[in-house]
């Protein structure tokens, strides 16, 4: 039995991974040379080390984390690799913008697929949020210039589709395996790295990188793609989990400001209805919880 407090506690945590995914971008800008499956690769393996030492520093027992049953294994390692991969199969196999588009539909998915949780309830500002949060995005990613699907893209986005269902299922499918503890993310990151070099080797040649790229793939490893992980994983086990998918919409709105603002994009007027779209849609979708007005039987798991 989780209380309100507890609960609202879990979804905060879970929302600093929103904050983190929203530096990716930024990161990336610096990386534009490195193979992308060498980049996941590169990036887990900071997690994992970096997670493994933590637990350490904690006094905890990195083969205690991993002695997990191997539905939460697959589950978190199909999760994390199977984004990644079926993401970049899709940027290689169709248009950028429509292909991230369909691939960031895993937010809206998380909240219809929550309404299967036991315990959870699906209601209309749930809907009406992840609704605007979806226009806002669709904003941001097209910039306003409108979107243009053709079937010769079919492969991508049908690689995009499966990114979205993926991460969505991985998400709302991680609340089974909430007695799981949040260090064996350490080692679901080195099962994704594993996975990311044997794609490298098959997919790519080796880039080395240079001081920076160094530094971008550490800060990449230990935030966007690693402590952002393991603040996902506490938050949708025991957190509010709609109003994580909701709140997800606020990773591309974060992320454009923070591009503006080191003068790698611009204001334009459809940014910024993007982004009083997502913030407004968040704030509808959270009034209740926002307000301390969660209902007992959102709270009672």
């Amino acid at each position: 039995m989780k209380t309100v407090d507890e609960k609202r506690k879990a979804t905060l945590i879970g929302v600093i991974a929103v904050v983190l995914w929203a530096l990716l971008a930024l990161f990336t800008t610096e990386l534009a040379c490195i193979p992308p499956f060498q980049l996941v690769s590169l990036c887990f393996a900071v997690a994992s080390i970096f997670s493994a030492l933590w637990i350490t520093l904690r006094g905890g027992s990195v083969v205690r984390a991993l002695r997990q049953p191997l539905g939460a294994w697959v589950l978190g390692v199909g999760g994390l690799f199977g984004y990644h991969f079926f993401y970049f199969v899709a940027l290689a196999n169709a248009p950028a913008v429509e292909a991230s588009l369909i691939a960031y539909l895993w937010p809206l998915l998380i909240v219809l697929f929550s309404a299967l949780l036991p315990g959870e309830r699906l209601r209309w500002q749930h809907l009406a949020g992840v609704a605007l949060g979806l226009f806002g995005a669709v904003l941001l990613v097209s910039k306003g210039q409108g979107l243009s699907f053709n079937p010769a893209f079919a492969l991508g986005y049908g690689a995009a589709v499966i990114c979205s269902l993926l991460w969505s299922g991985y998400s709302v499918l991680n609340r089974r395996y909430r007695n799981v503890p949040v260090g064996a993310v350490c080692g679901f990151c080195a099962g994704a790295s594993l996975l990311g070099f044997v794609t490298h080797g098959l997919l790519e040649t080796w880039v080395t990188p240079d001081t920076i790229q160094w530094l971008a793939i550490l800060g990449l490893g230990l935030g966007p793609v690693g402590a952002a992980f393991f603040v996902w994983d506490h938050g949708t086990k025991h957190g509010d989990i709609q109003i994580l998918g909701v709140a997800a919409y606020g990773a591309p709105l974060l992320s454009t400001c923070l591009l503006i603002a080191f003068g790698k994009a611009l204001a334009t007027p459809a940014i910024i209805v993007g982004c009083i779209l997502i913030v407004g849609g968040a704030v509808l979708a959270s009034a209740n919880f926002l307000s301390g007005k969660r209902g007992r039987s959102l709270s009672s798991e």
